[in-house]
């Protein structure tokens, strides 16, 4: 079976599966038999690996925002259930992605019986360097699954979004530095 195909009937976004075969990490075998293809051993797939316990990670930014928390906190939910992993823990707050004292999240994060921790999106980790907290979790044997990858893939772009997220948040709160950051950034491409 081609991975993205695999990737999708595990709820796992291509990418994400992609990301895991290049590192080494994919809970399935997999070859490459082609620049473009690789494939995975479908009998290896048909019962679940287990990949220790899963914790699930739900952020929104304001308290009119709790309804999509708690859609979230489903969706990891079903996604995790339909995945067959045996879930640890549940952490779901109402805080700013650029406050980096989010009790829930350091919990989540230090609980040794979480191997997994899964996000639906990167932002709801958090707004910048989520790749350091990737690699801290990964030192120690763990990793960060992001369901939905279809983040900015260009590092320049990406790079620029949080640079002006940060001074925006500095400059008129964290509260709403996401969408003047959003804002901003429309203004400059409506100029351009």
């Amino acid at each position: 079976m081609n991975l993205a195909e695999w990737a999708r009937t595990q709820g796992i976004h291509p990418q994400t599966a992609y990301r895991w075969f290049r590192e080494g990490t994919l809970p399935v075998p997999a070859q490459r038999v082609g620049p473009r293809t690789i494939l995975v051993n479908i009998e290896a797939n048909a019962a679940p690996e287990a990949v220790g316990g899963v914790g699930l990670y739900a952020r929104v930014s304001s308290h009119d925002q709790k309804a999509d928390l708690e859609r979230q906190t489903a969706r990891l939910s079903a996604w995790a259930a339909k995945a067959g992993h045996q879930v640890v823990r549940i952490e779901a707050e109402i805080a700013s992605g650029m406050n980096g004292g989010r009790a829930k999240a350091k919990r989540l994060l230090s609980d040794p019986a979480v191997t997994t921790v899964v996000v639906e999106h990167q932002d709801r980790l958090g707004r910048m360097n989520v790749e350091l907290v990737e690699a801290a979790l990964a030192a120690h044997g763990r990793r960060l699954v992001v369901l939905d990858d279809g983040e900015v893939e260009d590092d320049l772009v990406r790079d620029t979004v949080e640079a002006l997220t940060s001074f925006c948040a500095r400059l008129y709160g964290r509260r709403s530095a996401k969408n003047r950051a959003r804002k901003a950034l429309r203004a400059a491409a409506a100029d351009a």
